[in-house]
């Protein structure tokens, strides 16, 4: 993998990003109407969901932050309950519906939105407990025979869920969080940075003829396995598209700050910044890099303050600095001012 991604200091920006592309386009699988600029502000400042759609997202976006914690675990009823709690938590009509299965009651049809012709009928409410009994005994077979390898195992988990529908709503989203699941379980740690749902939003349709296809030819997977194994591999390369747009952004960014009217100081901690977001810096630190006296180092990273390319906070009587969250678009934004 790139070095960004092995790097301890620059991974997390890789792993939050993906983390927020997968929440959203998650939900927007399911309907929620909300951009991602909107969304991706949301998250970030820590501000309240101002409707479901913001719900949506901000639950997924839980979920998947816990999913590396989870799949230390074994999958039980429990867990499985757990994660649909969280996913659909504020965003059900009837609230009591989170975290357990649908009732006979709740009659559950997956139907065209265009001709509301019925698509699928999931299997009947009582059936259910027994059949996420065995959907778990086949997730936690670590060495199942015949071998079926762990990815397989996780794209079936993906369509076993939506298939049994075991839930008035959220059926989908707590689906692919489970091929997350098993897929981190196994050792995949490469799907923490990749968004899955990122590819199955751009032709919700492929995704679910995938599903049709497989249930109207005697439940031969292959059609779904064959449509998930494609969007991971897209999704690979989007990861890597990403990167290398990034990495040429860095170089760009890092040619406009030696157009600013900046000294050298403040450039060498800027470039430092690029490289290692999340580094913090001291009116002290600064000074003893560049061997200056007390009050030049701190006009210099008060200066940077000012610009909002840096973040000033007092801890234990000292001030602490740290790169704003977006302080490489506001260079840009400082370069193209008059």
């Amino acid at each position: 993998m790139p070095e960004q991604i092995t790097n301890a200091e620059t991974r997390d920006y890789y792993y939050v990003s993906s983390l927020m592309a997968e929440a959203i386009t998650s939900s927007q699988l399911e309907g929620a109407a909300v951009t991602r600029d909107e969304a991706k502000q949301m998250i970030r400042s820590g501000r309240k969901p101002r409707d479901k759609g913001e719900q949506m997202i901000l639950n997924n976006y839980r979920t998947m932050r816990e999913l590396s914690q989870w799949s230390k675990e074994p999958l039980t009823p429990e867990l499985v309950f757990n994660i649909h709690r969280i996913i659909t938590d504020e965003t059900l009509d009837d609230p009591s519906a989170a975290g357990r299965f649908r009732t006979t009651d709740e009659l559950i049809r997956v139907v065209d939105t265009r001709d509301s012709e019925i698509l699928h009928s999931p299997p009947d409410a009582a059936e259910l407990p027994a059949r996420l009994a065995a959907l778990c005994k086949f997730a936690n077979e670590e060495n199942p025979h015949p071998f079926i390898h762990p990815i397989i195992q996780a794209i079936t988990l993906h369509f076993w869920l939506a298939y049994d529908h075991p839930f008035v709503d959220g059926n989908g989203r707590t689906a692919r969080a489970l091929f997350y699941w098993l897929a981190l379980r196994r050792g995949y740690w490469l799907v923490e940075f990749i968004s899955i749902s990122e590819i199955l939003v751009r032709a919700p349709a492929k995704y679910g003829r995938s599903f049709l296809l497989t249930e109207s030819d005697q439940n031969d997977l292959n059609y779904f396995l064959h449509y998930q194994l494609l969007a991971i591999q897209k999704a690979i390369a989007n990861l890597h598209g990403f990167i290398e747009k990034k990495t040429k952004a860095f170089h760009a960014t890092s040619r406009i700050l030696r157009s600013l009217s900046l000294n050298h100081r403040q450039e060498a901690l800027l470039s430092h910044a690029l490289k290692h977001p999340g580094s913090t810096y001291t009116i002290k630190s600064h000074g003893t890099s560049h061997g200056v006296a007390y009050g030049t180092a701190r006009a210099d990273l008060l200066a940077l303050a000012d610009l909002q390319l840096l973040r000033k906070q007092e801890k234990s009587g000292r001030f602490h600095f740290t790169p704003a969250p977006d302080f490489a678009e506001r260079i840009e934004r400082l370069h193209d001012e008059p």
